[in-house]
């Protein structure tokens, strides 16, 4: 299963919770991470800005980034203009749209309220974890 998942989301991974399940699905291989370099760029500032920096679980993302494990990349994405009230968070979508993914994971209030773009689902953490152990 394909996914793009939001900063927010991604950051509180480190603090357990559902974020952190998504995140170990992932690193499980259950989960295949679509990511661009927007949206690469902005979750290494954010842990950065959080202090994360010298963490042992961020060098440990880091490699696993640079080794695309379990990771779509890509370079290229198309402009969409959907989220109105926050612009930004356009490149979650962008991403999804370019890579395929079935499911974007926010908890983000501007990108949930789209619900679905293109028959890419737009869930908040509990929404993706009861909808992934049913369909898994």
């Amino acid at each position: 299963m394909k996914v793009v998942i939001d900063t927010n989301v991604f950051v509180s991974s480190f603090f357990g919770g559902n974020p952190g399940k998504i995140v170990d699905l992932w690193r499980k291989e259950k989960l295949t991470l679509c990511l661009s370099k927007d949206i690469l760029d902005e979750y290494i500032q954010v842990l950065r800005r959080i202090g994360l920096e010298d963490e042992d679980e961020l060098e440990e993302l880091l490699s696993l980034f640079s080794k695309g494990f379990n990771i779509v990349f890509t370079a290229k994405t198309p402009k969409i203009t959907v989220v109105d009230e926050d612009p930004d968070d356009d490149k979650f979508i962008e991403c999804a749209v370019a890579l395929n993914a079935e499911i974007i994971i926010t908890g983000d209030k501007a990108l949930k309220a789209v619900k679905e773009y293109k028959k890419i689902k737009i869930f908040t953490p509990a929404q993706f974890l009861k909808y992934f152990e049913e369909n898994a």
